[in-house]
């Protein structure tokens, strides 16, 4: 019997793809992560809000709720916490308004937005697809990420034209 293998045959080593990061490192990593996951939830209500407003004229709890799949509580408590962030101000029977902050954060969220959803339909990702993909990813790309994806689609067009 093999030492390498509970099975007695030779353990098959693959080459490894990555080595594995200081715990320092792979700490900070997965901290940005949930970081991300956070402040996520923020930057889809705000962006929603944005383009019901745009749409509508409003933006309602309901409606919310609706649009993101979540129950009216957690709306409401999501809401809560955009204004205590000043993102967002509510009047009772008057919907939500974003703040200058929460208008500014919905506008570079729209561009990192766009941005992914570009560079996903450039790679040839289906529209469908992309769109979904997109909303995920935006929330968890580097300003470093978004510039090489702005200079790969610039790129990009520069070859089309030539």
């Amino acid at each position: 019997m093999n030492a390498d293998s509970p099975t007695g045959r030779k353990a098959l080593r693959q080459p490894k793809l990555h080595a594995l990061p200081t715990e320092q490192a792979q700490a900070r990593r997965f901290g940005k992560a949930r970081s991300a996951r956070s402040t996520a939830i923020l930057e889809d209500y705000v962006e929603l809000i944005a383009d019901l407003i745009e749409s509508t004229g409003e933006a309602r709890a309901t409606d919310i709720a609706r649009r993101l799949g979540v129950s009216h509580p957690t709306a409401i408590n999501t809401i809560a916490r955009l204004k205590r962030e000043n993102l967002a101000t509510a009047r009772p029977y008057r919907g939500i308004f974003l703040t200058e902050k929460g208008e500014a954060l919905a506008r570079r969220v729209r561009a990192r937005h766009r941005l992914v959803l570009e560079v996903l339909l450039a790679l040839g990702v289906p529209r469908e697809a992309a769109e979904a993909d997109a909303e995920g990813i935006e929330h968890h790309v580097s300003e470093s990420t978004l510039k090489a994806f702005s200079d790969f689609l610039r790129g990009s067009r520069v070859r089309k034209a030539g």
